[in-house]
């Protein structure tokens, strides 16, 4: 393959080359553009100061905080009321309470006792407890409700749950759940082998 005239091999392709420019070219080129003058030279203009950092991101996240807030369509029973529940046997390790309480033992069944009286209430315990016993059961959730309705007694069959639970040999610890689970509504109740 012959060369191509004005062309250079660059990386196994071809560039091509400019044509030199010739002294009539040039003198034409002057001729055209007539006479010129230099340009003075100008001092830049001054950096414009930059702003200061504008936090929207913070503003957006807020405003949607505020906004979630104003919307009140969440359940006022959900709200945590009342003390958490808490309990761990003698003798038993702390770390067995933090477990309980972080949600770390499978819930392996549950009972409600809404709308129970204190005498149902105390027996349905006592049932569900020996039916977990005989089926191995290690983790139960026993939901005794928020009390919201109770008078100046306070939540009856939460202090109840509470009482008989630390009575009872076979608990080795209980915690108010998580909230995911009844929150101070409920207690998971870790039970013996």
């Amino acid at each position: 393959m012959a060369p191509v005239r004005g062309a250079t091999h660059y990386h196994g392709r071809m560039k091509r080359q400019p044509a030199p420019i010739s002294d009539d070219d040039s003198r034409l080129f002057r001729e055209a553009i007539g006479g010129t003058r230099p340009l003075e030279a100008v001092a830049a203009p001054p950096a414009a100061a930059k702003p200061a950092p504008y936090p929207r991101m913070f503003e957006a996240d807020e405003a949607a905080v505020a906004g979630d807030l104003l919307k009140l369509d969440f359940d006022p029973a959900a709200l945590e009321v009342g003390e958490e529940l808490s309990y761990l046997r003698d003798g038993y390790s702390p770390r067995l309470l933090r477990q309980l309480k972080r949600g770390q033992f499978s819930v392996q069944d549950h009972i409600d006792l809404h709308q129970m009286n204190a005498a149902a209430a105390q027996s349905s315990i006592v049932d569900f407890l020996a039916e977990a016993r005989r089926e191995g059961w290690r983790c139960v959730r026993i939901v005794h409700g928020k009390g919201l309705r109770s008078r100046a007694a306070g939540p009856v069959l939460k202090a109840l749950t509470d009482r008989l639970l630390r009575r009872r040999d076979d608990v080795i610890a209980f915690a108010s759940a998580r909230p995911a689970l009844g929150g101070t509504g409920a207690v998971v109740v870790l039970l013996k082998r």
